[in-house]
């Protein structure tokens, strides 16, 4: 069984649809933790209303790898195999990188390579703003740059006349859910392999 260990800052919407494809056998997974930065995340609500053991580690005045060590501890005491950035507004130290080299998997709300960097909100009010018809999600493992990480995952959302940045961030989060539903299932039937910068699914 692939256990998991979440890293997320906010509400950690997507951790719902892990948790749910849990819940109901689709996934042969256990959320072994979920670490946040942010006392008040509502991930950390969520995480233990599901009895999932959830840790706030304060990173105010430590340096990036410093803070990273402390999180390494955790995601090793609770044998972590796979890390989710869902919402994670922290840049992770090229040690910590390193360390889980092709076992972070984050989240971003556009169709890398276009609107990468930026929150949410400003992706989508960014892609609003240029007109575009098609946004979307990706998911990708981590790498030492931001958001430029090999591809694992991603999916279209069409964007319609009268779309609205809320309207469109929820259509995007549903794309976000599906691909990491599915991706945390093909990762532990082992049909993911990265190959130089490509990821390969078998």
């Amino acid at each position: 069984m692939l256990r998991l260990g979440i890293l997320a800052s906010t509400k950690g919407t997507d951790m719902q649809a892990i948790i749910d494809a849990i819940n109901s056998k689709k996934l042969n997974a256990v959320i072994s933790v979920g670490i946040s930065n942010k006392q008040d995340a509502y991930a950390l609500e969520r995480a233990k209303k599901y009895g999932i053991k959830a840790v706030f580690i304060d990173s105010k005045g430590k340096e990036r790898e410093e803070y990273d060590r402390e999180i390494t501890k955790v995601l090793e005491e609770n044998k972590v195999d796979l890390i989710l950035l869902i919402g994670y507004m922290k840049i992770l130290s090229p040690w910590f990188v390193r360390k889980y080299k092709n076992r972070i998997m984050n989240i971003h709300p556009s169709l890398l390579p276009a609107y990468a960097g930026g929150m949410d909100g400003d992706v989508h009010a960014e892609v609003l703003k240029n007109k575009e018809k098609v946004t979307g999600a990706t998911l990708h493992f981590v790498d030492e740059g931001a958001d430029t990480g090999p591809i694992i995952l991603q999916k279209e959302v069409r964007i319609d006349e009268n779309e609205t940045v809320d309207s469109l961030k929820e259509k995007v989060q549903k794309a976000e859910q599906e691909i990491i539903v599915k991706a945390v299932d093909l990762y532990e039937k082992g049909k993911i392999k990265v190959e130089g910068e490509k990821v390969i699914i078998k």
